[in-house]
């Protein structure tokens, strides 16, 4: 059984720098764990003190081919000594329009494609509204509950969890409409899970006599599984009917895979299990290996919609970003990383499918791919989630095993895996057993 975790000790290295984070950064930045880094390689990383700890974050998702990838140090190295920025709107450069290139091959679907790159999944997400908008000369924008897209003031109301996330901060934009997504494991009082997709598409009817007319909404926006809502999976078939509403109403379907693309889901994207094509879609995170990189991808005649000069920004696919996510798309390739996805996932059910049978905290199992997750209940025939406060604990036991995990979920209480797909199958498998101690105590 793991001891519960210690407060960190100020004569320490990382106590010491802890404290100073403290005293020096804003307490509204989200503090999962109290590791302070020094350095990372693979899935593992090592504290200030030289502690070694295995990844299961990954950056929160960010670093899908591992930390410090030497192909990717090789290509910011080679690229550092080239050029470090114009910004692209001043003086184009190779490497921003090759990624393009390989970024609209990966898109899903027929026809003609373009791309445009920036710093976070928040601004491309804000652009994906604002070419949606441009193109159908539309306002409505159609959101979620449960969704996760940014934290600038547009993605917030996109977001579907007031507190904290919008708490404090309003006035929203207008325009913006929320709809309910299907979550077999909590369904609405009443709803089958089977019963899930057609009971959430005919809620969006509803939606469409009482607050906003279809002709009105430019887009629906939608993770194909929900990321910080709690790696949520659709029920079979709603996305197809996003799809289907779309088409029928001259609406663009944005589709958010910042944290479910490149492999995570045991596909290069996630939408690519339902067989759907969005007009756009929104890329991050594992694209830049850590580097700040984002785009939006999609059909050319919604990108070439807004007016020249009203789209951009000053670092967007900055060159180093670029050489570092051209590095990435070949590591894919050459180390089969999407069928990693797959292999690390069907692990990662097994032990956690094996919890949620044996287990009297474990509730739920679910995911696709290496995106799985945990949700941890008081009671399992209530479904009462585990106070946050207990959540934590189990957290906190996982950092003192030399372990790091995250949280999500509406009500905190969901662990989720979001470890490299090159992680070692020994690191894999110990990173678990870490977690099933700290379940267990």
């Amino acid at each position: 059984m793991l001891t519960k975790r210690k407060p960190v000790s100020k004569s320490s290295r990382s106590g010491s720098l802890w404290a100073e984070r403290e005293q020096l950064v804003s307490s509204g930045s989200a503090a999962y764990t109290h590791v302070v880094i020094e350095r990372a390689e693979n899935a593992s990383v090592w504290d200030a003190d030289g502690k070694r700890y295995i990844d299961f974050a990954g950056g929160i998702g960010a670093l899908n081919v591992g930390h410090c990838h030497p192909r990717v140090v090789s290509a910011l190295r080679e690229q550092a000594g080239k050029l470090l920025h114009t910004s692209f709107h001043v003086a184009a450069y190779e490497n921003y329009i090759r990624l393009c290139g390989k970024l609209v091959e990966l898109m899903p679907g027929p026809g003609r494609k373009k791309a445009i790159l920036f710093n976070s999944g928040s601004e491309a997400i804000e652009n994906a509204i604002k070419f949606s908008r441009a193109h159908t000369r539309r306002k409505g924008v159609i959101s979620f509950d449960n969704a996760f897209h940014g934290r600038t003031l547009v993605c917030l109301t996109l977001d579907g969890k007031y507190k904290p996330l919008r708490q404090h901060f309003g006035p929203s934009p207008a325009e913006f409409y929320r709809a309910r997504y299907p979550y077999p494991y909590r369904p609405p009082s009443g709803i089958k899970p089977e019963d899930l997709t057609e009971y959430c598409l005919e809620e969006l009817d509803r939606l469409f006599r009482n607050d906003v007319a279809p002709e009105d909404v430019a887009a629906i926006i939608a993770e194909p599984v929900q990321g910080e809502g709690g790696f949520i999976v659709p029920t079979p078939g709603f996305l197809k009917g996003l799809r289907k509403l779309c088409d029928q109403h001259g609406m663009m379907l944005v589709i958010d895979e910042v944290q479910t693309g490149f492999g995570r889901t045991g596909r290069m994207f996630a939408i690519e299990h339902d067989e759907v094509v969005p007009d756009l879609m929104v890329v991050g995170k594992s694209l830049g290996a850590g580097m700040p990189l984002s785009g939006v991808i999609g059909r050319a005649e919604i990108l070439d919609s807004a007016p020249v000069g009203s789209i951009g920004g000053t670092y967007g696919g900055n060159p180093m970003s670029c050489a570092a996510a051209l590095a990435v798309l070949e590591i894919f390739k050459d180390e089969r990383l999407v069928d990693a996805g797959r292999r690390i996932g069907r692990v990662v059910a097994q032990r956690f499918d094996s919890w949620r049978d044996r287990s009297p905290l474990v509730g739920d199992s679910r995911g696709l791919g290496a995106m799985r997750a945990i949700e941890l209940v008081s009671d399992k025939r209530s479904k009462a989630p585990l106070p946050p406060a207990r959540v934590k604990e189990i957290i906190s036991r996982c950092e003192e095993g030399g372990l790091i995990v995250i949280k999500a979920g509406g009500f905190d209480n969901v662990i989720r895996t979001l470890m490299p797909l090159t992680i070692p199958d020994s690191e894999l498998e110990r990173g678990l057993d870490v977690l099933e101690s700290a379940l267990k105590s």
